[in-house]
């Protein structure tokens, strides 16, 4: 089995992040409604002023403000599926596992186009909050041993958070330039372990332009 992180990874862009423009360009309104009280709570967070888990909550929220969500995502991903790496597709299997702390309602839909399982972070749409733990770093390797999945034979991530899902991978690649370059998982020597550290702490979404 092989597992894949996605945003990043076999999709270029961010999803969350690129989902939210584009309900934004249709629903004008989510300028006033969303976007200031988003970066608000992103800056509070860089200065350590709100927790992690706050901070996604507020992240996720523009999601509850589309009445028609479920049109609006199939529309972005007819648009954008094309951006799904050339890589991937060339070597894509029936049991490939996509994971990824982007919400499930987003990844979902563009998983049963790939034709693959996919895990992510499930968001209540109509309540606003996660009911599950957010699929980041730590959560994604033990959500894959609690749940009893097959050997991991190759693991793909854009980030050094995904350690320690690397670990539990038989192999492990590093995907960068833009979802289009694989490299071997570096050593985890003392300088890359502070790298993983600091990654896996600073929390989801903020490793987000390392491309």
């Amino acid at each position: 089995m092989n597992v894949y992180d996605f945003d990043g990874t076999i999709y270029y862009k961010d999803c969350t992040t690129d989902f939210g423009i584009w309900c934004m360009l249709r629903h004008p309104k989510l300028l006033f409604t969303y976007f200031p009280k988003a970066i608000k709570y992103l800056i509070q967070y860089k200065r350590g002023k709100v927790p992690n888990c706050l901070m996604q909550r507020k992240v996720f929220s523009y999601l509850t403000m589309i009445d028609d969500f479920d049109v609006q995502i199939k529309r972005y991903w007819d648009k954008n599926e094309k951006k799904i790496s050339a890589w991937y597709l060339a070597q894509k299997k029936p049991d490939d596992l996509i994971i990824s702390a982007s919400p499930l309602c987003i990844i979902e839909p563009i998983a049963k186009r790939l034709g693959v399982r996919c895990i992510a972070s499930e968001y209540d749409l109509e309540f606003g909050v996660f009911t599950n733990n957010l699929m980041y770093a730590k959560e994604k390797a033990r959500y894959i041993i609690d749940h009893d999945f097959p050997k991991i034979d190759n693991f793909y991530s854009d980030s050094l958070a995904d350690t320690p899902l690397a670990l539990c991978s038989e192999k492990a690649y590093l995907v960068t330039n833009h979802a289009t370059t694989l490299t071997d998982w570096p050593d985890l020597d003392e300088k890359t372990m502070k790298k993983v550290k600091k990654k896996i702490n600073t929390g989801w979404k903020i490793h987000l332009r390392e491309e």
